[in-house]
C-alpha cells in the first residue's frame, strides 16, 4: 500500500512503475507481496461504457503472476513476460475494487507458468494464464 515499504526492492520497482502508481495498483498484504494486487476501477481505467478496460486486465494479470513468481526467483534473476492469455468473464463496473492474485503453476530452469485471477467481492471477473521467460537480472 502507499508508502508502505516492502522488504524485496523489486517489489518496490513494480509498485513504482508509473503506470501502476497512475492505475493506484496496491499490494493486497504489503507483508506477503505474492498475495496479489488490487485497485479500484475509474476514470484511469475506464472504457467509454464506464466499464473496466480489458487492457487494464491483461496487464495487471501480469502483474500479478510477476510477483507470485518473485518468492521462487533467485536475486540475481528476473522474469519476462513470455505470453498472456486472458480471458474477461464479466464487466466491471467503475467504483468496484479488483482483487488480482497469480499462483505460479510450474518454475523450471528458464521458464515458469502461472495461473492469475481476478474477482470483485469474491466473484471472478477474469483469469489468465502467464509465461515467463527467466534472465539474468541486470
Amino acid at each position: 500500500m502507499p508508502g508502505h515499504p516492502v522488504s524485496d526492492p523489486r517489489v518496490q520497482v513494480v509498485l513504482d512503475i508509473p503506470l501502476h502508481r497512475f492505475l493506484g495498483v496496491e499490494l493486497r498484504d504489503p507483508q506477503d507481496p505474492a498475495a496479489g494486487i488490487r485497485f479500484q476501477v475509474g476514470a484511469a481505467s475506464e472504457n467509454p461504457a464506464k466499464l473496466l478496460h480489458g487492457g487494464v486486465v491483461y496487464a495487471l494479470l501480469d502483474v500479478a503472476s510477476f510477483l507470485a513468481l518473485l518468492p521462487a526467483l533467485g536475486p540475481d534473476e528476473h522474469a519476462v513476460t513470455h505470453d498472456v492469455a486472458a480471458s474477461l468473464l464479466r464487466p466491471v463496473s467503475s467504483g468496484a475494487t479488483v482483487d488480482i492474485v497469480g499462483t505460479v503453476l510450474r518454475r523450471g530452469r528458464a521458464v515458469a507458468f502461472m495461473r492469475a485471477e481476478a474477482s470483485v467481492d469474491g466473484v471472478l471477473v477474469a483469469t489468465g494464464q502467464v509465461t515467463k521467460t527467466v534472465i539474468q537480472a541486470r
